[in-house]
């Protein structure tokens, strides 16, 4: 029985929690009188989502019970390996009820790129939008099949996507698009929501995160059109992940496998490395399936959840969802997503804020979904771009492109690409490649690379074993055409000019 000092903490706190969501409210209410009189529809049902949201963030326990955690029992993960490949008569039949889901709300800011990253050129000139293209069009001229491209835009990323789509009206593709939802910043001293209009205050609103999809896409209305199509699966990853391609071994078990035991939800996991400690991880919570991401992680347990030997594997954000019950969950309102409190500092005309971002986890649905299973995929079905050191090895001859597809290089006697690791200050702008490499060097047998401080090379380089390179503070190293560096070390200052 709960004691009377309990009762009263609980009572007040309950008092707080409905003191905040009242003020919440009232100012988005006086925020809706000043929009536009044609959006104010939207943007009504807009602020109910948000507050939804709001609700979840007051009251909910941020990390978890650890006791209450455990390992995936190997009954919710496949092996990869253990699916059939089907043979190309049945492929097309297969095609024909899928959609290909490309998340593209994010902004390259990590690699100094002012627009969606989906337009940063990652291999021949060629965009993460442009290979996407490439890579179903390709299919579809193959298997004379009709897959549709969505993508997810962001109000960040909606004009300049909208924009490149032009020159793809006479391709072998549909491409259709919807705009996830637009939620203001919270600031966090206060609990105020930060935007006072519509128009001019576009840094104090914010995309609310890839688990806005489903209730996005289903206001769009496609889910629905794809639906009545015959349309029953739709494939969704990231487009920055180069790896995330259509598998037909996957759909064929989605689609072809027992009625008795079909799974309506499938994650993509793979095996963890020293760089993915922070991926979220499949468990078992309360006998069910559940997304753990390590904001959830109590602090005494984080080097646990880092670690290899509990938590092996780590979500791809490669999701595979049945359209039936994305329909039923959302219109049931049954949908269990997790809320994320990312906090940031920002720098506006108006002053510095310190900002509440409230976001939900797309992955985190699993739970929702009858069914839902894991799948350990290769390594190769997860290549993110986060950061000029990914794109380098992207453009290097470590891969070859296929089809719009990137693929490990055959000629590397590796199994895994190298580590590679080109610091912030001198090469953290995307276009800081073109402007340090005349050409990029072979890698083909490269193991680690480390270059740090201001550095430049000239053509026909070529690195293998272990390379480091590292300039001293206000020198320079000219790394010079035709160098073969074979585990080298080169430090302080080297320069060498034409005579």
């Amino acid at each position: 029985m709960m004691s009377k000092q309990n009762a009263t903490t609980e009572y007040l706190k309950s008092l707080k929690i409905q003191e905040a969501e009242n003020k919440m409210q009232h100012d988005l209410d006086r925020l809706l009188e000043l929009c536009p009189s044609e959006e104010t529809k939207q943007y009504r049902e807009l602020f109910q989502s948000f507050m939804t949201l709001f609700k979840r963030f007051l009251v909910k326990s941020e990390k978890v019970q650890w006791q209450e955690i455990q390992s995936l029992p190997p009954e919710y993960l496949i092996d990869y390996n253990s699916f059939n490949i089907p043979g190309k008569d049945i492929v097309k039949g297969m095609l024909d009820k899928l959609v290909v889901v490309k998340l593209n709300g994010g902004l390259g800011t990590t690699m100094k790129c002012m627009g969606p990253k989906s337009l940063v050129p990652v291999r021949n000139d060629l965009t993460f939008l442009d290979l996407t293209i490439q890579q179903i069009e390709s299919l579809n001229t193959e298997y004379e099949a009709n897959v549709p491209l969505v993508l997810m835009n962001s109000f960040n990323t909606r004009n300049a996507s909208e924009n490149a789509l032009r020159k793809y009206r006479n391709l072998n593709i549909k491409i259709y698009t919807f705009m996830q939802d637009k939620y203001p910043h919270i600031n966090a001293e206060n609990f105020e929501p930060l935007p006072r209009s519509f128009e001019n205050d576009e840094p104090f609103w914010y995309p609310p995160g890839h688990g806005n999809f489903y209730e996005a896409f289903g206001r769009s209305g496609l889910i629905k059109k794809f639906k009545e199509e015959g349309r029953q699966l739709c494939f969704v990853s990231n487009i920055d992940n180069l790896g995330a391609t259509i598998d037909f071994a996957i759909l064929n078990f989605l689609l072809n496998s027992s009625k008795t035991n079909e799974p309506n939800f499938l994650m993509e996991v793979t095996h963890k490395t020293p760089a993915d400690v922070k991926g979220g991880t499949l468990v078992l919570h309360n006998d069910k399936i559940k997304l753990l991401e390590y904001a959830e992680v109590p602090y005494e347990h984080i080097d646990e959840f880092k670690g290899a030997r509990k938590f092996k594997y780590f979500n791809t954000n490669n999701l595979w969802m049945k359209l039936g019950p994305i329909i039923n969950l959302t219109n049931d309102d049954k949908l269990v997503l997790g809320v994320i409190e990312n906090k940031k500092r920002m720098a506006s005309e108006r002053g510095i804020f310190d900002v509440i971002q409230l976001e939900t986890p797309i992955g985190a649905a699993i739970q929702s979904f009858p069914g839902a299973l894991g799948v350990v995929v290769p390594r190769s079905r997860f290549l993110p771009v986060k950061t000029t050191s990914d794109l380098f090895l992207l453009r290097s001859n470590v891969y070859i492109l296929e089809n719009g597809k990137i693929v490990m290089n055959p000629l590397r006697s590796f199994p895994s690409a190298p580590l590679v690791r080109l610091g912030d200050e001198h090469f953290g702008d995307y276009r800081d490649i073109d402007k340090r490499f005349a050409k990029i060097p072979d890698c083909i047998d490269l193991h680690h690379l480390t270059v740090s401080g201001d550095v430049t090379f000239g053509k026909d380089v070529s690195f293998s074993g272990n390379v480091t390179i590292i300039a001293n503070h206000k020198e320079r190293i000219d790394i010079p055409q035709g160098s073969k560096l074979q585990g080298k070390i080169v430090t302080g200052c080297l320069r060498i000019v034409d005579y």
